[in-house]
C-alpha cells in the first residue's frame, strides 16, 4: 500500500500557503511558507486518516502525482498501522480476531491501531504477518524542502 499522497498548494496574499489533499479532503492545513505548510501537512494527513480508522472506514487510496506535484509521505509507523487497519477492513477481521491470531488482549490490539501510540516495530510486523502482509521500507533522496517534512 502506497502511503504517499499528492498535495495541491495554494498561495495566498500575505505569503500564507494552503495545502489540500484531493484524495483526503478532510486534510487541510496552511503555513507561513511552503516548507512550513508541507511540514504541517503530514500531521493534517495523519489526523484525517485517523478518523477513517476510528470510524472503521477503508482508507482513500492516493492518486498518482502529476509531474512536479509535491507529495506528503506518512511516517513509517503510521503507514504500518494504517496498512494493518486496511487489511483488517479488506479481510473482515475484527480487533478480537486479530488479538486471537497474535495471542494478545484487546487493549494491546487497540494500541497497535492507535496512531498516537508508539508501538514496537516487532508488534506491527507481527500484526501485518498475521494478516498475510509484510512491510518493506524504501529510502529515497529528497529535495531540501521535503527534508523539513521528516523532522
Amino acid at each position: 500500500m502506497n502511503m504517499s499522497y499528492p498535495v495541491t498548494l495554494k498561495h495566498y496574499q500575505g505569503g500564507q500557503v494552503g495545502v489540500f489533499f484531493a484524495d483526503v479532503p478532510e486534510a487541510i492545513t496552511a503555513g507561513t511558507n511552503e516548507a512550513e505548510a508541507l511540514d504541517l501537512a503530514q500531521d493534517a494527513l495523519t489526523v484525517a486518516l485517523s478518523s477513517y480508522l476510528d470510524e472503521g472506514r477503508q482508507l482513500p487510496l492516493p492518486s498518482k502525482a502529476k509531474r512536479g506535484q509535491p507529495m506528503v509521505i506518512l511516517p513509517p509507523r503510521v503507514a504500518f498501522k494504517l496498512a494493518i487497519h486496511e487489511a483488517m477492513c479488506e479481510q473482515d477481521v475484527t480487533q478480537a480476531q486479530l488479538g486471537e491470531l497474535l495471542r494478545i488482549d484487546g487493549r494491546q490490539v487497540r494500541r497497535i491501531l492507535d496512531l498516537d501510540h508508539e508501538s514496537k516495530l516487532s508488534q506491527l510486523e507481527a500484526a501485518l504477518a498475521a494478516l498475510g502482509l509484510r512491510a518493506s521500507v524504501s529510502v529515497t533522496k529528497v529535495s531540501p524542502i521535503a527534508t523539513s517534512m521528516t523532522t
